[in-house]
């Protein structure tokens, strides 16, 4: 046999072994068909690229992996890392202090207004630190089902209820690409009660629920659906209260953590611009479910950019801040904020950075 055919015979079992891994690879995955709308254009109109993000100051502890929560407390930063730890820093970077070592993955962080830190575990569900630091489990199930992602947290001023989210119960932390490509819809928005130590499901069927903040007076709770990309909002007083219907819809990425300044704005940190590749096959499970055995070996479809919005309280675009250059600070999953400034956290990056207030919305 020459050696032309020999390698010939090489391709084809390549090609063969390739096709069998993409059609045959046993996955947990059962993609869902859906119609996601045209994805806003990034060239123009209201979220154009721009480079406001390109100026961001790093501040706060660096080498630190995956500062994904962001509190600021007495010029303090407190945050939660990839390895368990939830950090506290100043600002320069030159003292830091572990508050606890959650043998999780701490996600969101609250502050109780009886000073207890409650903390969103991805891997723990909902914890509660207090100031001698016992680490305590508040909540780990709802309705009879365990969390599998628990991603977010925010409490109301009177400090009564929890209000935090489990992005997916069938698709644990590190599986969130599998979750977005399912479209499964079980994602969950819960609030906790301090007082009874009972949580309720407030929403369900949410594709991979992720941040949450509250709106002003608490009259509403906003999160994310980062599979859907859009901001649901449910009512919690007046007369639409215990209803929910959409804050804004077809974001031009995908949506991760949110805040409330307390006043005006919201802001909502974008992990990635949306992928053609998922759009164009959200209508067809099958090629979807060999995206996802292609996956386990190749790159994900995520194009590196930072990415966050400032939205008025009516949903409308008032802040659209980028930096798509190289070394740019991305994926951003937190945005927050403090006085003159807004800080951001980073699911994957290695500090936090902050930017001018005033730059944001030029």
């Amino acid at each position: 046999m020459s050696r032309s055919i020999r390698f010939h015979h090489w391709v084809l079992l390549l090609i063969v072994l390739i096709g069998a891994f993409l059609l045959l690879m046993p996955t947990k995955v059962r993609p869902v068909a859906w119609t996601p709308p045209p994805a806003p254009s990034l060239t123009n109109g209201v979220y154009a690229d721009n480079q406001r993000l390109k100026d961001v100051q790093p501040v706060g502890a660096v080498d630190i992996d995956g500062p994904e929560a962001l509190l600021l407390e007495d010029d303090m930063l407190i945050t939660g890392l990839h390895d368990g730890r939830v950090l506290r820093t100043s600002l320069d970077g030159k003292t830091r202090t572990v508050l606890t070592d959650t043998g999780g993955r701490p996600l969101g962080l609250a502050r109780h207004p009886n000073g207890l830190l409650v903390i969103a575990d991805a891997l723990k569900g909902l914890l509660s630190l207090d100031a001698q630091g016992r680490l305590v489990a508040l909540s780990t199930a709802a309705g009879g089902v365990p969390f599998g992602f628990t991603d977010d947290v925010v409490i109301d001023k009177p400090g009564h209820f929890a209000y935090f989210t489990d992005a997916s119960s069938r698709f644990g932390y590190g599986r969130d690409g599998e979750a977005i490509i399912e479209h499964g819809g079980d994602g969950r928005l819960l609030r906790y009660d301090f007082q009874s130590g009972k949580t309720e499901v407030l929403l369900d069927k949410l594709e991979f629920a992720n941040g949450v903040t509250l709106g002003p007076d608490d009259a509403f709770v906003l999160v994310n659906e980062t599979g859907a990309y859009r901001i649901s909002r449910y009512w919690l007083s007046g007369p639409q209260a215990g209803t929910h219907d959409l804050f804004i819809d077809n974001l031009p990425g995908l949506p991760d953590n949110l805040s409330f300044n307390g006043r005006d704005r919201f802001w909502v940190a974008l992990y990635a611009p949306r992928s053609a590749l998922l759009d164009a096959t959200a209508q067809h499970p099958f090629i979807r479910k060999m995206l996802v055995r292609a996956m386990t070996v190749l790159p994900k479809p995520v194009e590196k950019r930072g990415f966050a919005l400032g939205l008025d309280l009516d949903g409308k675009v008032i802040a659209n801040l980028q930096d798509a250059s190289s070394g740019n600070y991305s994926p951003i999953t937190t945005v927050r904020e403090y006085g003159e400034w807004l800080y951001f956290g980073s699911l994957k990056a290695r500090n936090m950075v902050r930017l001018p207030l005033k730059t944001a919305l030029q």
